[in-house]
């Protein structure tokens, strides 16, 4: 039986800049897209665009034109952007598609014929960047808690989906499942909302018109977000495609922002529960980033365009930096210099000069030819094992999404395989004909082999390079974990040269 994989980004807003943030989640989510890839799942990645919503009518409107045309020309700045992030992702939802209407519209009635839709009246403030309702005493000195705006006093009629009695539900699916929100500190979060009492929801509008309408009532329009959050199912054929919905379906891993978990971790498995579909197995909710130590803001003029970054530093060495400087889950840093220090560091002094010198060694003392390792002594025993142990605990940090953890694991064995160059002097055997050399080149060959696997999933590219370098052709294929359990992989190995520097050093 095929195992199966299903991961997302939310749905990002066309009206929004593309930033670090957003490619941070998509980096986060591709990484484990190729992670479940190479231990041999078949996997669905999906990421989109939110495309409703009064700011993209608004932002249409200043324009002239449609908001659908509007949307149209915005898309592409995700678009683009995840071809030069080297993202893998399978699909790629709009909003704005005749599918996702159909099912927007499908489970609204649903819903609402089960009784958990009702119409009401609404009054309250709400946050038109933000598009959330918010009480009196949720606002913070008269403005939104989240974005510090004014929000607007709105009284009208309203759809109300029945969260509260859901409460219960919810707090048994937090209770049986512990993993469910992830990482520990936004569980705790979510845990203390829902036992804080929920009170039902507005899903509908009438002040304005770009998004989708109610079925029974079409003057209204879906809230904004029953709407986005519907794109996890019409991603994956929910509709149009059973087969591949009940294949992909509960979807493994919603990665989001933490300003988005309280939708995605409490409205969004009580509109499940109310359509009697299972709820996603996880909810991992990352932190920020600060740029040179000061929060991102338009105003600030420090929003980073991650274009910009990939011409200055290269698409692997972000996509690396972003997940080894920083544990994720937690808020982090950019600047110029932690970055540099990464590349120059990790990079181009640990993998590089290793990666280069030992490719130079096999062309020196093996002829470019990698053989089968014929005895073994000093630390051969001590590399095998520790190689092994640590590819076991990369394998386990990476299922918990501990991506800061699993690359401190590759690093020990370049720490490892440093010391064992140095300690065996593979230029001392060759120079006494000794035959222990095979094993020991071999040794440093597989383990470099299996260090550009690790980091595969974050530096692809990269990783390709110097696979090439180690002789061996189209290795993806080749490199499902069971080679490591028994240390030996003599695939298709061509001749091995010498290499340009795979990571440069940048001039600080």
């Amino acid at each position: 039986m095929n195992k199966h994989y299903y991961i997302t980004t939310p749905i990002y807003y066309i009206n929004d800049v593309p930033h670090i943030g957003h490619a941070y989640t998509t980096i986060a989510a591709d990484v484990m897209a190729r992670y479940k890839r190479m231990c041999g799942y078949d996997v669905f990645f999906l990421t989109g665009t939110d495309e409703h919503g009064q700011k993209v009518e608004k932002a249409a409107e200043q324009q002239g034109i449609h908001p659908k045309e509007h949307a149209d020309t915005m898309v592409h700045r995700f678009t683009d952007l995840w071809k030069v992030l080297n993202i893998s992702n399978d699909g790629f939802i709009r909003t704005t598609e005749e599918r996702h209407r159909k099912v927007v519209q499908y489970i609204f009635q649903k819903v609402y014929e089960s009784g958990d839709i009702y119409l009401g009246e609404y009054e309250d403030w709400y946050c038109v960047p933000c598009e959330t309702y918010f009480t009196e005493m949720q606002l913070v000195e008269g403005k939104c808690p989240d974005c510090l705006r004014k929000p607007e006093k709105l009284k009208e009629e309203s759809f109300f989906f029945r969260l509260s009695k859901y409460t219960e539900r919810l707090l048994g699916l937090l209770k049986e499942h512990k993993d469910f929100v992830m990482p520990d500190i936004r569980y705790n979060e979510v845990a203390s909302f829902v036992k804080g009492g929920l009170r039902d929801l507005s899903v509908s509008r009438t002040s304005f018109n770009w998004g989708i309408p109610v079925p029974m009532k079409t003057h209204h329009i879906i809230y904004v977000w029953f709407d986005a959050l519907a794109n996890y199912l019409t991603g994956i054929g929910f509709l149009d495609n059973v087969d591949m919905f009940k294949t992909f379906w509960p979807c493994d891993a919603h990665l989001i922002g933490k300003d988005i978990l309280r939708f995605h971790a409490v409205y969004w498995p009580g509109f499940l529960m109310s359509l009697e579909i299972e709820p996603p197995k996880h909810i991992f909710a990352h932190g920020w980033w600060t740029i040179e130590g000061q929060k991102m803001s338009k105003s600030l003029g420090n929003v980073i365009d991650p274009n910009e970054i990939v011409k200055a530093y290269g698409v692997d060495e972000f996509r690396f930096f972003l997940f080894r400087e920083v544990p994720f889950g937690m808020d982090g840093d950019f600047s110029k210099n932690a970055i540099i220090h990464r590349i120059n560091g990790d990079l181009a002094n640990d993998f590089g000069n290793l990666t280069s010198r030992s490719v130079a060694m096999i062309g020196k003392f093996l002829n470019g030819k990698i053989e089968r390792p014929e005895k073994k002594g000093g630390m051969d025993e001590y590399v095998e094992e520790n190689v092994k142990r640590l590819v076991e605990e990369y394998q386990k940090e990476m299922e918990i999404f501990s991506y800061h953890k699993a690359l401190h694991n590759v690093f020990e064995i370049i720490s490892i395989l440093n010391k064992y160059i140095d300690t065996e002097a593979p230029w001392r055997l060759s120079k006494e004909g000794d035959v222990r050399i095979k094993t020991v080149l071999y040794n440093i060959w597989n383990s470099l082999r299996i260090v550009a696997m690790l980091l595969y999933p974050f530096m692809p590219q990269k990783s390709e390079a110097i696979w090439h370098a180690l002789g061996i052709g189209k290795p993806i294929d080749k490199v499902l974990f069971d080679n490591e359990k028994v240390f030996y992989f003599m695939d298709d190995i061509s001749y091995i040269d010498k290499i340009k520097p795979v990571f440069p050093r940048i001039e600080e």
